[in-house]
This record gives C-alpha cells, sequence and structure tokens, in this order.
C-alpha cells in the first residue's frame, strides 16, 4: 500500500460547475466542446478521448484551503458526471502524460520540483514527501503548467 494518496479535485466542485456552467470558486463562464487533445479530467483523472467525449473547461484554485493567496488557472472536467478517482497508488492513465511534481511546505513554499518522463513516479512521490518540511504536491501537466491533482501522506 502507497504511503500517500492522490485527491482529484472535489467532488462539489466539479458538480457545481456542471450544473451552473460557472467556475464554483470565481463564477466564471465555464466552457464545454468536444475533447481535442488528451485532457486529463481533473475528477477522475483519466485522459477525454479526442474527439468523442465533451469536455468543460473552468478557471480553478488549487491553493483553496491550503493557502490564502490564490493562483486560478484552466483546468477541464468530463461534461457528463464521472466517478472521482480514488484508488489507492497512481492514477493508471495519467502515467503517459508529461508532468511535473511540485513539493511544497508551509505558506505555499516551493521546495523542490520534479519533471517525470518515463512514467515512474510512485519513488518521485515517495523522495519530494520525505523531504523536509514538504506538506504536499501538485501534479501538473509539464506541457502546459495547469493542476491535475494534489498528492498527499
Amino acid at each position: 500500500m502507497p504511503a500517500f494518496r492522490v485527491l482529484p479535485i472535489p467532488f462539489e466542485i466539479a458538480e457545481e460547475t456542471r450544473r451552473t456552467g460557472k467556475s464554483a470558486q470565481y463564477g466564471h463562464p465555464a466552457f464545454t466542446k468536444v475533447a481535442q487533445g488528451y485532457g486529463p479530467c481533473r475528477q477522475c483523472l483519466k485522459t477525454f478521448r479526442s474527439g468523442e467525449e465533451s469536455r468543460t473547461l473552468f478557471t480553478y484554485n488549487p491553493f483553496e484551503g491550503l493557502d490564502s493567496y490564490p493562483s486560478p488557472g484552466p483546468i477541464f472536467i468530463h461534461e457528463k458526471p464521472c466517478e472521482p478517482f480514488a484508488s489507492a497508488g497512481f492514477p493508471k492513465e495519467l502515467r503517459s502524460i508529461p508532468m511535473v511534481l511540485e513539493a511544497y511546505g508551509s505558506e505555499r513554499a516551493l521546495l523542490a520540483q520534479e519533471r517525470i518522463s518515463d512514467g515512474v513516479v510512485e519513488p518521485v512521490i515517495e523522495r519530494l514527501l520525505d523531504l523536509e518540511g514538504v506538506r504536499y504536491l501538485h501534479v501538473r501537466n509539464l506541457e502546459a503548467g495547469c493542476f491535475i491533482a494534489l498528492v498527499e501522506r
């Protein structure tokens, strides 16, 4: 059993955004269209089937509840409700995505970051979480820089 868990965005934020057509945190309009590109969905943490599924783009602050300084950015979720990721370990479908892991300490200090290029994520997560002062990690898309998921002990 891994010594960490990967958390998608909160269920309530995804559901309110789908229901209202606006970012649950900011009220900015959300936009839905057929997926062009891989994604992933920030709720189920699965990649989109390009040209086959619709996805909703909206503004999200991944630091809400962790730090008072907001850092909103764009993220995607499936247009239709999907099952939030709740499995042990790192999501299988994310392994092929170019990503960077960012290790944060208190007051949102960025303590370390490491790029993942080979899909082998667990040793990097464990190494970063073992660094002194690290409270949590962000998984981010290496190409776009956008938030994908939170990792905590």
